[in-house]
């Protein structure tokens, strides 16, 4: 109301200015007069009740709205101020104190650099300097065990285009003369879409390699792990109901693993069943289990864990360091996430960013504590000068402002 009642005041001022030197005129401009002084009288005093109004009545509001506010805004402002103080990281720690760079075991190989399970990837990830390998097996109808993640063909081979009738069956149920036979690297080498975001493309003579790959039998990725002297920790899948192997598939995999020749604490067993029987026929074989309580993997005198990092970090890590239990963590492939796994003392990742984290030679955001606490006080400093420079800024054009009005409305009841 007092922003519209001021510009229509002013004008009928101005009106009633004309009207006075023209009072002596015609009757006519006489009443137009006397209406128009009337109604300049009426809008002036409208002004005054309303500005009475806001100064008595909308001001004190807004003080109020002020502190409803800038209160809370001052109350999560010291809040971010002193939070960092109590904030627990594990990258901030004295530099004697962090762990060696944990070790790599390539996932599936090294998957951004050849397909999947494949002679291929796994070359590739030995190449790239991998502690270990790791991937998953399954046993052919025929009771061969071969590489593959998947339960059906369909994603890593072309079984589409060779038998799509039978592409739902699960991958078990196929005889390992058929499997041999199927392509598994045309879908990673001539897909128009990434298997992975931000891989780098292949060079051509990479990219045919790939078109070329078969199925690998675990025969073959024991002989790579052999010749290289790296570790191999697989997922061992249990066949299903009406499969010959149902009942005798971890004996198999295990006369398949002493044939190779391998030495024994290459292995790194992941499968839960018949423990026993494993240790009796390889005792060499190190023996690693899921995210159990520390008194089960006593009882079962496993002293390694291989466990997704969601889980292991949100269950925390103290009582298993306490322990003296070696732990692996899965799948880690962002260069912040390996730099929080390092810090926290992890042993070693399983990775399909192999050749990125491997030239990682320092965890990112680390720093001593006294760096730590000297950057947030400089920043709370900092951040405080700038925010009363903005406020007092802010306050001396509101004051400026203000008196500006004052004085045009003194000068303008001046004039009057």
């Amino acid at each position: 109301m007092v922003l519209l009642s001021w510009p229509v005041a002013f004008y009928l001022i101005h009106l009633e200015g004309e009207a006075r030197m023209r009072r002596y005129q015609n009757t006519s401009e006489r009443r137009r007069n006397k209406w128009c002084t009337m109604l300049t009288n009426y809008l002036l005093g409208m002004v005054l009740y309303s500005s009475f109004l806001f100064c008595h009545f909308l001001l004190p509001t807004f003080s109020v709205l002020q502190v409803v506010v800038g209160l809370p805004f001052l109350l999560i402002l010291l809040c971010l101020y002193v939070v960092p103080f109590g904030t627990y990281s594990p990258c901030v720690q004295e530099k004697d104190k962090l762990a060696p760079k944990p070790d790599f075991f390539g996932h599936r190989g090294a998957p951004m650099l050849g397909p999947e399970n494949t002679i291929m990837s796994f070359e590739k990830a030995v190449e790239q300097g991998a502690h270990g390998l790791e991937s998953d097996v399954q046993i052919s109808l025929d009771e061969v065990p071969f590489l593959m993640h998947d339960y059906d063909l369909r994603r890593t081979t072309n079984i589409l285009e060779v038998m799509p009738n039978a592409s739902d069956e699960q991958s078990s149920f196929f005889y390992w003369d058929f499997l041999s036979t199927l392509n598994a690297g045309k879908w990673f080498a001539d897909s128009w879409i990434k298997p992975f975001f931000g891989m780098k493309p292949l060079s051509e003579a990479d990219r045919e390699r790939a078109r070329n790959q078969k199925i690998p039998k675990l025969s073959e990725l024991l002989e790579i792990a052999r010749k290289a002297k790296k570790m191999v920790i697989f997922d061992l899948y249990t066949p299903p109901r009406s499969h010959p192997s149902r009942s005798s598939y971890i004996r198999l995999v295990v006369s398949v693993i002493l044939d190779s020749k391998i030495e024994q604490h290459l292995i790194i067993w992941l499968p839960g069943s018949e423990r026993d029987y494993v240790r009796s026929k390889a005792p060499g074989f190190q023996h690693i289990g899921r995210l159990f309580t520390i008194e089960r993997l006593t009882k079962e005198k496993i002293t390694r864990i291989n466990v997704d990092y969601k889980n292991l970090f949100y269950n925390g890590l103290k009582e298993y360091k306490a322990a003296n239990i070696t732990i692996n963590v899965y799948l880690v492939n962002e260069p912040w996430l390996f730099s929080l796994a390092w810090c926290s003392s992890i042993h070693s990742v399983t990775t399909d960013n192999i050749q990125v984290l491997k030239e990682i030679n320092h965890p990112y955001y680390f720093m001593t504590p006294d760096f730590y606490m000297f950057m947030w006080i400089f920043l709370d400093i900092l951040s405080a000068v700038f925010i009363v420079a903005i406020f007092y800024s802010i306050c001396c054009d509101y004051v400026g402002s203000q008196k500006e009005k004052i004085a045009e409305i003194l000068e303008f009841w001046t004039r009057v």
